[in-house]
């Protein structure tokens, strides 16, 4: 009889050749800049494998993905996120699995859980207005954000070189999905900081703000690249810089709240934001403070904008 892990391996295993520059076809560019980026990639894997095929117990799930390195375990959880959330969908007699998820030890790591969540969005092709009504009124537009991250790294020639724009979702949904697609860019070029603003000034003008926040927040997060390299992003920006800042400042945020602080991050945030990491990420939670929340535009958007506007006071500019 065949057991229920193995008929779980056939139905959600993932080959870890997903996350590979050769499978993927991203530029290569830079050895250890590919290496760093692949090695994301796996780690999200596991965290995916952990999740939908290895461990039914919470708690047994949860030391496996504390045994990740600090400093890669949020890609371990958004990846766990994904896992979870893809056995909610598939099992209608047990669909709290992420709430559960997010009410022990995935509260850390809330914002990688909902970008993971968006995963499986994108992956099972559910609608996206729908799903956000389930989610967190804030960080639930996250999940937005990984699918449009999904979308540009498993579908980059109709995301990235086509540049096609997901249908049957909201205006702003568009905005949000393009700050994941702007994360995707980040892996999709390599981290080759010299070609993702080619890659970006291809994009319609009123796309490229919420790209360049996505670029802004992998930089910082994910990594990959020297001081001088994000110097010459930083100058790329121009008058994007405030998204620029304001995606790396995200990062900064979503590391402090999991206690998983990166070298790359506080260089990036000293860089981008002209300030420390701890700095960037105080900036987010003040931002927060009597945010409104019957707007004309939804209060994750009005967040972004006090952040950036916060930049813009902070001297962060072109």
């Amino acid at each position: 009889m065949v057991s229920l892990k193995r008929l779980r391996q056939l139905a959600f295993g993932i080959s870890l050749e997903e996350a590979t520059f050769a499978r993927r076809g991203f530029r290569r560019n830079n050895v250890e800049a590919q290496q760093r980026l692949e090695q994301i990639g796996y780690t999200f894997l596991y965290g995916y494998h952990a999740a939908a095929i290895e461990n039914d117990e919470p708690q047994a799930l949860i030391t496996e993905l504390n045994a990740v390195a600090p400093e890669l375990r949020g890609f371990a959880f958004e990846g766990a996120a994904m896992g979870l959330a893809l056995l909610d969908y598939l099992t209608p007699w047990n669909r709290n699995r992420v709430q559960v998820f997010l009410a022990d030890a995935g509260a850390a790591h809330a914002y990688m859980v909902h970008v993971g969540v968006g995963w499986m969005l994108a992956r099972m092709r559910q609608r996206i207005e729908p799903s956000l009504a389930k989610l967190d009124s804030l960080l639930g537009w996250l999940s937005v954000d990984g699918y449009g991250f999904h979308e540009g790294y498993f579908h980059a020639s109709r995301y990235v070189e086509q540049q096609a724009i997901p249908t049957g979702v909201s205006d702003y949904a568009r905005r949000v999905f393009d700050q994941g697609l702007g994360r995707s860019l980040w892996f999709v070029n390599g981290a080759d900081v010299n070609h993702i603003p080619v890659t970006i000034a291809a994009f319609c003008p009123s796309r490229q703000a919420d790209l360049w926040s996505g670029i802004g927040l992998a930089c910082a997060y994910a990594g990959g690249v020297e001081r001088s390299d994000i110097d010459a992003l930083r100058t790329a920006a121009k008058s994007y810089l405030p998204q620029l800042a304001q995606g790396a400042a995200f990062a900064a945020k979503a590391r402090s709240r999991a206690g998983n602080p990166a070298v790359h991050t506080e260089l990036a945030c000293q860089v981008l934001c002209g300030m420390s990491a701890e700095a960037a990420a105080e900036i987010t939670d003040m931002a927060l403070k009597e945010l409104p929340t019957n707007g004309a535009l939804p209060t994750y958007e009005l967040w972004r904008q006090r952040i950036q506007n916060q930049f813009l006071a902070e001297g962060v500019k072109a």
